[in-house]
């Protein structure tokens, strides 16, 4: 590992202070490691526009507009082959929660995702997408586990996450 040496104002160097003593980290070095690597991923994947991904879509919206939840509802049936599964929390009187796990090419999922946060009456919105290569295969698998179950020979899709590097040229 390499060592470097950074200038940092001592009102940013105590949120990070109370950043790593809250996360539970043994030191600065780790915390910032992580979060320089989550802001890599996040670049790498935003400047991206091929690859496949699967990907959390949440978003927070007032069941109360109108028509609202039938345009969500066909946005997600107009991309039903992104669409894995989708979970739906009412949070109040107003208000409800809806996270939708995908999985496709990035500017697809993106397109998608953009869509319903963009729609009138969703409050919120966020996307987390993790870059994967999906892998179509035909194996055994084995009951390691030892629960006496097993999966049949067969072909079907693995998803292997895939470490990006943010490249501003690509």
């Amino acid at each position: 590992m390499d060592r470097i040496t950074i200038t940092i104002e001592p009102e940013l160097l105590a949120g990070l202070d109370a950043f790593v003593g809250a996360k539970g980290y043994a030191g600065r070095s780790e915390a910032l490691r992580d979060l320089l690597r989550e802001r890599l991923q996040a670049e790498a994947t935003t400047s991206e526009s091929g690859g496949e991904c699967i990907a959390a879509l949440t978003y927070v919206y007032d069941h109360h507009k109108r028509q609202l939840a039938n345009r969500l509802t066909d946005l997600h049936h107009d991309h039903h082959d992104l669409t894995i599964a989708t979970m739906h929390v009412h949070l109040d009187h107003e208000s409800c929660l809806e996270v939708a796990v995908l999985r496709g090419g990035v500017a697809e999922v993106r397109r998608l995702s953009e869509g319903v946060i963009s729609q009138s009456g969703v409050r919120y919105g966020h996307t987390h997408v993790v870059p994967v290569n999906i892998a179509v295969q035909s194996h055994h698998h084995h009951d390691d586990a030892g629960t006496g179950h097993s999966h049949r020979p067969g072909t079907h899709a693995h998803e292997h996450i895939r470490t990006l590097v943010w490249n501003p040229k690509a």
